[in-house]
């Protein structure tokens, strides 16, 4: 993998997520639900999101599926960062941190 880059420009970073199929997603890491959201970008066939699976409860460990507006607004109230992979001719990276700036 070549550098890497630090996106915190909302437009920007849901541009790189589109070029990849990517989507906006929380985990609740908390032991009571709703307390301790942790950002996720889920790509591919884990971004499908099953209409027959199990009701589940909300920080049972799995992620969900948020809007854009929601994962941006935790994303700017604890003042993190996407780093990703620079790209490369011919080539889409996954790779991602999310990091605080």
């Amino acid at each position: 993998m070549a550098g890497t880059i630090t996106l915190t420009n909302h437009d920007e970073i849901r541009s790189w997520a589109a070029a990849r199929a990517g989507f906006p997603a929380i985990v609740d890491v908390s032991p009571e639900a709703g307390t301790q959201p942790m950002l996720r970008l889920v790509f591919g066939q884990q971004a499908y999101e099953d209409e027959d699976r199990p009701e589940r409860p909300i920080n049972a460990g799995g992620y969900e599926l948020v809007e854009w507006d929601e994962w941006f607004k935790i994303f700017d109230e604890r003042q993190l960062a996407l780093v990703v992979a620079a790209d490369e001719p011919g080539r889409r990276e996954e790779f991602h941190e999310i990091i605080r700036r």
